[in-house]
């Protein structure tokens, strides 16, 4: 797959998940190919344990047993496949996952009394702009002297604004109302009623 489509990879195997849960700090790894079934620790704790860790690894389960397939879209795994692979299937979730890992190299870079602040697309919740100030709410929240439109100019598809003065990053919606759309911490951000069906639109794109 890799040398049809160009691209240049390492593949690290390991003989468990306790190996690579203990290898998983020493190197960066853009995708995980995770078993369910394993000795100790399962692929889907080894999920949950890294999800806590790292938001932007892609995961792809590859099993043969559907009985996991809901937890896990609970660690936001790209794509679950059963044993014997297609491998027509297989090489289009490789190629969402390089897709995806692309946006997720791409980041937001804010200047704070004379120091560059970087901050991941992927980190980012929600913007609010107060006045002539901008918060950017993600792992820490960093508020600049700009406008709402500035900072939106800057962003991708995955970020819509909800109102005047909230722009939001679908990847972290959970839930909308008509008011209002709830993010997966719970944050409730205000939703102006022109707003609705664009945002409904703009997640069922995604």
């Amino acid at each position: 797959w890799a040398q049809q489509h160009g691209h240049q990879v390492a593949i690290d195997r390991f003989a468990s998940a306790g190996a690579l849960w203990f290898q998983f700090h020493e190197k960066k790894y853009d995708l995980l190919l995770l078993d369910i079934e394993m000795t100790g620790l399962n692929g889907v704790s080894l999920a949950k344990k890294i999800r806590r860790e790292n938001e932007a690894v892609q995961i792809i389960f590859i099993t043969g047993y559907a009985d996991y397939i809901a937890e896990g879209y609970e660690v936001a795994a790209l794509h679950y496949l059963l044993k014997p692979l297609d491998e027509v299937k297989f090489y289009d979730v490789l190629a969402r996952a390089v897709t995806k890992i692309q946006r997720n190299e791409r980041v937001l870079m804010l200047e704070m009394g004379g120091v560059l602040q970087i901050v991941p697309f992927y980190d980012i919740q929600y913007v609010e702009v107060d006045h002539n100030y901008v918060t950017v709410h993600g792992k820490q929240a960093y508020t600049v002297k700009k406008t709402l439109a500035e900072i939106e100019r800057e962003l991708d598809e995955r970020f819509v604004r909800t109102s005047r003065s909230f722009v939001v990053n679908l990847s972290f919606v959970r839930r909308i109302s008509r008011k209002e759309v709830f993010l997966t911490d719970g944050t409730a951000l205000p939703l102006s009623r022109g707003n609705y069906e664009k945002i409904n639109r703009k997640i069922i794109e995604m």
